[in-house]
C-alpha cells in the first residue's frame, strides 16, 4: 500500500524537501501501524528538516516527531485497529519515519492511546511542545505554588512557551511573559500574561552574579542569558524548568544564587520522559491542565505548506503552534 510524506533528501551535503510517494512495507518494524490524521511542527523537525545530524543522521528522512492517529494494525494486546493514539518523543521523527508521513509503524512502548476529553486534533495542537509545557508545570508546582509569587515564561510566544502560560493561568499562577514580538503582546495577554517584558530588556547582560529577588518560579524554553538572569532573580526556595537551547546551550554564571538563595534548576526532557508516566500526563492534559485557549494558539497546514513553515519557525516567526493535517 502506498502512501504521501513529506520527505528530507540529502546529495552531496545540499538538503532538500519534496512531497513522495512511499510503500507501507518498507517502514521499520514495529508493533503498531497507525494512520496518521495530525502532525505539528516543533524546533526540532526544523532542524532534522535542513539537515542537522544531531538530530538525525541518515537520509532521505521523513520529519515529525508528534502523531496523532487510528491503529491500523497491532500486534500489542495494548491496541486493537481502531483504537485513537498519540506518538509522541522517543526516536520518533528523528530516525525513526515520522509524523509527517502519512502512516507510521512504532514499537507499542511509544504509543498512548487519546484520553477522553481531548480530539485528534487538540492532542497535537498540545503535541511535544504542549506536553514539555505540562511537564515543566507538573514539576515546577512541586516547589512553588501560586501564593508563592511570579512565575516568568521565557519565549513565550512560541510552542512551548504559550501553552505553558495557558497552563500556568489556568491553575491559578501570576505570569509574568519574555518576549521580543511587541505586535503579538495582546495574544500573550490572551493566554494570561499579567505582565510582559521585552526580550531586549530581559536578556542585556547582567555581570553582578546575583540579581534583585523577583519571580518564585520560572518556565525557560531558550536557554544563556535568559536562563541565568531567571537564576540571578529567583526568590529564596524558587525553581526553574529549562528545555530549551535556541538561545545558547551554554550557562556563564557563579553558584552565588542556589547557595546563597537555595533555587533549584530543574531540566526537562519530554523525548525521554518515562513511559509510565505519559498516559497519566496526558490524561491531565485532557482534563486539569487542558489549556483554556487551546484553539486559540494554533495554525493548521497541509504536507505542502510544511517547507514554508520550516522556514518561519528556524527565523521565529511563528507563534503558538502549527499542526500539520493530512488529507
Amino acid at each position: 500500500m502506498l502512501y504521501n510524506a513529506f520527505v528530507i533528501d540529502e546529495i552531496e551535503g545540499v538538503f532538500s524537501s519534496s512531497i513522495k510517494t512511499l510503500n507501507i512495507a518498507d517502514l521499520p518494524q514495529g508493533e503498531v501501524l497507525i494512520k496518521v490524521e495530525y502532525s505539528s511542527l516543533n524546533y526540532k523537525d526544523a532542524l532534522s528538516a535542513t539537515g542537522n545530524k544531531g538530530i538525525t543522521k541518515n537520509y532521505p528522512h521523513t520529519p515529525g516527531i508528534d502523531s496523532a492517529g487510528v491503529v491500523i494494525e497491532s500486534l500489542s494486546e495494548k491496541f486493537i485497529a481502531g483504537d485513537q493514539v498519540i506518538v509522541t518523543g522517543y526516536d520518533l521523527g528523528m530516525n525513526t519515519p515520522g509524523g509527517y508521513g502519512e502512516y507510521i509503524r512504532v514499537p507499542a512502548e511509544w504509543v498512548v492511546k487519546l484520553p477522553n476529553g481531548l480530539t485528534l486534533k487538540e492532542a497535537m495542537i498540545i503535541g511535544t511542545a504542549g506536553f514539555t509545557a505540562a511537564i515543566s508545570l507538573s514539576r515546577l508546582s512541586e516547589l512553588v505554588k501560586p501564593a508563592d509569587g511570579k512565575v516568568i515564561v521565557t519565549g513565550a510566544t512560541g510552542g512551548v512557551g504559550s501553552v505553558a502560560l495557558s497552563l500556568l493561568a489556568k491553575n491559578g499562577y501570576q505570569t509574568v511573559a519574555v518576549s521580543g514580538k511587541e505586535v503579538e503582546y495582546p495574544f500573550l495577554k490572551q493566554l494570561g500574561a499579567s505582565e510582559i517584558i521585552s526580550r531586549e530588556q530581559f536578556q542585556l547582560i547582567e555581570k553582578r552574579p546575583i540579581l534583585s529577588a523577583q519571580y518564585a518560579g520560572g518556565i525557560d524554553t531558550v536557554g544563556g542569558v535568559a536562563l541565568e538572569n531567571i537564576l540571578k532573580s529567583l526568590q529564596p526556595l524558587g525553581a526553574v524548568t529549562t528545555c530549551g537551547s535556541v538561545s545558547s546551550t551554554q550557562l556563564n554564571m557563579t553558584v552565588f544564587p542556589f547557595i546563597l538563595r537555595g533555587i533549584t534548576l530543574i531540566g526537562i526532557s519530554a523525548q525521554n520522559f518515562p513511559t509510565h508516566l505519559r498516559t497519566p500526563l496526558w490524561e491531565k492534559l485532557a482534563n486539569e491542565y487542558k489549556p483554556t485557549h487551546l484553539l486559540d494558539i494554533y495554525n493548521e497546514i497541509g504536507l505542502n505548506d510544511l517547507q514554508n513553515a520550516i522556514d518561519d519557525i528556524l527565523q521565529g516567526k511563528l507563534k503558538g503552534r502549527t499542526i500539520v493535517k493530512h488529507n
